[in-house]
């Protein structure tokens, strides 16, 4: 007990716990949030393609809601997307950042003209 009270000391008065994201209850709330949401993005897929797509394309046909599920499915293979907790872009920016600012100016005047050569602005076209 004695051994306790001296870890819980040594953290200091700032700490604070940190919010445990595997319980049960998270994740039955997120199994709920996906029940909701995956049949309403169905209905939204299905709804947009058939109001889009056979008036400009005749010969397509409208898709019911299975269709839709597969296609956004499919959409979620090809594409990628509904990101979850691994940040995405914005985790990628930060880490362009962090380097960025890790460069010398030499290096960041390299990376620059690089950078040029793919990407001209508009005045160099």
């Amino acid at each position: 007990m004695e051994h306790m009270e001296d870890k819980q000391t040594d953290q200091g008065p700032d700490h604070r716990p940190r919010r445990h994201r595997g319980g049960r209850g998270w994740w039955l709330g997120k199994l709920a949030l996906c029940v909701l949401i995956l049949p309403l993005l169905g209905v939204v897929v299905m709804l947009l393609w058939n109001w889009v797509m056979p008036p400009i394309f005749p010969g397509v046909n409208p898709i019911g809601f299975w269709r839709a599920l597969g296609l956004l499915a499919l959409c979620r293979i090809l594409f990628g997307g509904f990101r979850g907790r691994h940040g995405g872009w914005h985790e990628k920016r930060r880490f362009m950042r962090a380097r960025w600012e890790a460069m010398t100016p030499e290096e960041r005047e390299r990376c620059g003209r690089r950078g040029r050569m793919f990407c001209r602005g508009r005045d160099e076209r």
